[in-house]
């Protein structure tokens, strides 16, 4: 049988911790798990337990580019409505400086160091919706350029808080925005109005899923000019999460109705696919990241604090090797 050194030319090395940064297939042997261990990928996604909100809370807003980077701002629990922003490294939440103006039901766009807070509802009613738009610079919000449509559980797409694009809401409307860094400017109107949808992406190149009403799985696809309906949602909902970075790759989670789901299904750019669940049903809440490395987190039922960490098929994992 070949010996490992004569397949890769390198003995099997000890470490008192795992290497940092090991490559597909490296194998070494941790001397304090007393265990052989191997750098391999995960061939399913899958979601984990991460770090708990400070503040529970619904209809809050999320961004951020991945499962250790994100932003939490915004939401309501009856009775109050929420300013608090916390940022999200990997392990834990961290309260930073709040928004400017309390509301529920705003789209999050951008990073955890640059981003955008659009629109929302102060009230518990259905009316009246703003136009308030607060941008992000990692340490504090600015009131910027309004929303030329006033609304609130609007899709949100973007980058960063110089690069947005903002899509349906309550009232129920198809209305999209685009955002240069200093105003906002109407587009092309997705084909079916509604709001409580799912968004992802950047300004040219986005994606709107699910909403209401009634519960939709209808998906639009932005290019930059357009919207072009394509393949539908497998489940129809509203309220749900969303991550993503493009309009060929989307992750989306939870929502209503009945009562609380935590179906996830992956979009590849022609087609939605079921992939592991959210450890628990969730509605109204919010997401960031990819769908290789994602975060879930606050929603109903109840006001929740919990925060969901996925990460997608093909990720890196450590393994360990059992011999007997």
């Amino acid at each position: 049988m070949a010996e490992y050194k004569g397949i890769h030319g390198t003995k099997v090395q000890d470490y008192t911790t795992d290497p940092d940064n090991p490559i597909t297939g490296q194998v070494w042997y941790n001397e304090t798990a007393n265990t052989i261990r191997v750098e391999a990928q995960t061939t399913a996604g899958s979601w984990a337990t991460g770090g708990a909100l400070n503040t529970g809370r619904v209809e809050l807003a999320g961004a951020g580019t991945s499962n250790t980077s994100a932003l939490a701002f915004g939401g309501y629990n009856p009775p109050t409505f929420y300013t608090n922003t916390e940022v999200y490294n990997g392990t834990s939440w961290t309260e930073v400086n709040n928004l400017n103006a309390a509301r529920r039901g705003l789209s999050g766009i951008g990073t955890a160091t640059s981003a955008l807070g659009v629109g929302g509802n102060p009230t518990t009613s259905g009316t009246p919706v703003v136009n308030s738009n607060e941008s992000w610079n990692g340490s504090t919000w600015t009131e910027v350029g309004n929303l030329n449509t006033a609304r609130t559980t609007s899709g949100g797409a973007g980058v960063d808080n110089t690069s947005g694009l903002v899509f349906g809401g309550a009232p129920y409307s198809g209305v999209t925005e685009s955002w240069n860094g200093s105003s906002w400017t109407e587009v092309a109107d997705l084909n079916t109005a509604r709001g409580l949808l799912g968004g992802s992406g950047i300004q040219n190149s986005a994606l709107a899923f699910g909403g209401y009403p009634p519960a939709l799985a209808v998906t639009e696809s932005w290019n930059g000019s357009a919207w072009t309906e394509v393949a539908d949602l497998n489940t129809a909902r509203y309220y749900l999460g969303s991550a993503g970075a493009s309009n060929t790759s989307a992750l989306a989670f939870g929502g209503s109705p009945p009562g609380t789901l935590a179906v996830t299904e992956e979009w590849n750019g022609s087609s939605w696919t079921e992939t592991t669940n959210l450890s628990s049903g969730r509605s109204q809440l919010a997401g960031a990241g990819t769908p290789t490395s994602a975060l879930a987190f606050g929603g109903s039922p109840g006001a929740s604090t919990a925060t969901e960490e996925w990460v997608g098929a093909g990720a890196p994992v450590i393994r360990t090797i059992t011999t007997d």
